[in-house]
């Protein structure tokens, strides 16, 4: 499958078919909790969001401004407190404006700002942190998370909408570089122009995409991220989860990040506070904000 104005690239075999049961499938599951609309309105706050907290720079950042972000970011907020408390927020912002704002072109920087943390196994979610931060702060720049493809482990949305016989057996030979994530996203905004969706194309792709890895984690049981999903019955959690929207345990009010002493992370407020898939409304300053 291509999409209509797919960038120099990776050619990339997707599967229609495949993508075309993502999307009914999506918004089946969507319907409960207020339709696509409504997860699509939680994605651009988060942006917006993203965008007030880091839009002056992230130099001053203060750490419970770091905190709100870190907070809708699920792969991240299980991991991150030993790093704070080690480096501190001052260092981590200086890390960060280097990733958004510093020299060279979106690898260089992704892989700078890697390559600055220790080294490891345990470590691999700041990909995930730099690829949020980027996204959501740019969405421009496509979602470069390990989900969504990491070559090293040939695992991510990638593999699951390859057009093969044997997903599971089929060798994908691409990198998870800039020029990859570009080109998926192309193909799949093609898709979605096909199918009709005329608005919000990269927040729908983000979507898309998320309910096609929370199948996977559903229907195999994969160890990536395992420990950071549990079984339920809600067939939109895990998507919500990929995308960090379930911030806050509608249970209890509380957010799902643990600081280092065992207690929950209290939002600092204004957007933070009430992003929220459940309730998330767009206010009209937020509707009149660039994508």
């Amino acid at each position: 499958m291509r999409g209509r104005a797919t960038p120099p690239g990776p050619v990339l075999d997707l599967s229609g078919d495949r993508l075309r049961r993502a999307m009914a499938d999506l918004a089946a599951s969507a319907e409960p909790t207020g339709g696509v609309n409504r997860y699509l309105t939680a994605l651009h706050l988060k942006s917006a969001l993203f965008k007030e907290v880091l839009g002056q720079g992230a130099t001053g950042l203060s750490e419970t401004e770091f905190l709100d972000l870190v907070a809708f970011m699920a792969p991240v907020r299980r991991r991150i407190g030993p790093v704070i408390a080690r480096l501190g927020v001052e260092e981590l912002g200086r890390r960060i404006e280097a990733l958004l704002h510093g020299e060279g072109g979106v690898d260089a920087r992704l892989a700078r700002f890697i390559a600055a943390f220790p080294n490891g196994k345990e470590m691999r979610w700041v990909r995930d942190l730099g690829a949020e931060l980027l996204h959501f702060t740019q969405p421009s720049v496509p979602l470069m998370a390990r989900w969504v493809w990491d070559a090293r482990v040939s695992t991510g949305v990638l593999r699951e909408i390859w057009h093969a016989a044997d997903v599971d057996m089929a060798e994908i030979s691409v990198p998870d570089d800039l020029a990859t994530f570009t080109t998926l996203y192309a193909e799949l905004e093609g898709f979605l122009e096909g199918e009709g969706v005329w608005r919000d194309r990269i927040w729908m792709v983000d979507l898309l995409m998320a309910h096609i890895y929370a199948g996977y984690i559903n229907d195999r049981g994969g160890q990536y991220l395992r420990s950071d999903f549990t079984q339920d019955v809600d067939p939109m959690l895990h998507t919500r989860r990929m995308l960090g929207l379930d911030a806050v345990d509608t249970e209890t009010g509380r957010t799902r990040l643990r600081l280092i002493d065992g207690s929950a992370h209290e939002f600092g407020g204004g957007r933070a506070a009430r992003l929220d898939v459940t309730t998330a409304e767009a206010t009209p300053e937020d509707a009149n904000a660039d994508p």
